[in-house]
């Protein structure tokens, strides 16, 4: 039962990953362009504040410092360099770079949690490694350097979310939309006055760029990281960062049925082997033992009937 629980908790977790996917589409095709910080605010901020105002809670003592301490890894700084990767970078690519998160989660990890590192799960970072090459090195499109550095950043920023929202958990008596909107809007507040200090208003909104912001908000703030986040409490931090590798299937196919980006043999092959990489990365059932192997309690039936017989004396 437990492992059937895991099944579905993980299959919730990554429609989180598959929303965030289509980021890289939205942000060039509906958003105004060269705007991270804007769409970075506008995507953490409206929505926070909303599961504040219906949680109506804020946080007390040692969680001022701990939910800034995650809204700017987990929603700020991530999203940020999310969107410049977006900018800089096919979204296929920017995706799988960022895809690299789960090798710094299987060390933080180990460190900070104490989860130790599997084989299984090593040798999921083996094959995420090659299906990331297999999507990045196969077109002929030079690469941004910008654009690496920040998928590479936005990538150490996930991981290091990831690891602190599981060692920390969440606090006693708050649930989970409180929770969330803590960490939307500490990540918004953070990246306002950036904006407004460092990029121009838009001159107006169309209809796309209204239906783009509202998509980023609603679909990929507000709704995918409340069950991010429940996934993050009931699964394993390794386990979670691999379902985080759809994310890049999901950017690779859009830009192949919307903006007509071809994709060759082997980046298909690439995406099998990323599924492959994500399945690895579960945890494993707990195996179910026999009858026949689990220890009879002393004076029960079982106990005395395989209890040896006395020798007779002689």
């Amino acid at each position: 039962m437990k492992s059937g629980l895991n099944v579905r908790t993980a299959a919730l977790t990554a429609l989180a990953p598959a929303v965030w996917g289509s980021t890289y589409l939205v942000a060039t095709e509906l958003l105004p362009s060269e705007r991270p910080l804007l769409a970075t605010t506008v995507r953490a901020l409206p929505g926070g504040l909303l599961l504040l105002a219906l949680g109506r809670r804020l946080p007390v003592g040692v969680w001022w410092w701990r939910a800034l301490v995650l809204g700017v890894l987990n929603i700020g700084a991530f999203n940020f360099l999310l969107f410049v990767a977006a900018y800089r970078l096919p979204g296929g690519i920017a995706a799988m770079i960022m895809s690299a998160q789960p090798m710094f989660v299987v060390v933080l990890a180990a460190v900070l949690l104490g989860e130790r590192i599997r084989a299984l799960s090593a040798l999921a970072c083996v094959l995420g490694t090659a299906g990331m090459a297999l999507l990045v090195f196969q077109g002929t499109m030079p690469l941004d350097t910008g654009g690496v550095l920040a998928a590479v950043g936005g990538a150490l920023c996930m991981a290091s979310g990831i690891t602190l929202t599981k060692r920390w958990g969440r606090p006693e008596g708050v649930d989970l939309l409180t929770f969330t909107g803590w960490q939307l809007t500490a990540g918004g507040l953070v990246l306002l006055p950036f904006w407004l200090s460092l990029e121009e208003l838009p001159n107006g909104l169309t209809a796309a760029g209204v239906l783009g912001f509202a998509h980023l908000s609603v679909l990929g703030a507000v709704l995918s990281y409340v069950v991010w986040f429940r996934g993050i409490e009931r699964l394993p931090a390794v386990a979670v960062s691999f379902l985080a590798l759809g994310s890049p299937v999901v950017a690779a196919l859009l830009g192949h049925l919307v903006k007509d980006q071809t994709l060759s043999a082997l980046q298909i092959v690439g995406m099998g082997v990323i599924f492959l990489a994500i399945l690895l990365g579960q945890p494993r059932p707990p195996q179910q033992t026999s009858e026949n192997t689990v220890p009879a309690a002393p004076g029960s039936r079982r106990h005395r009937r395989t209890a040896p017989e006395p020798r007779p004396e002689r």
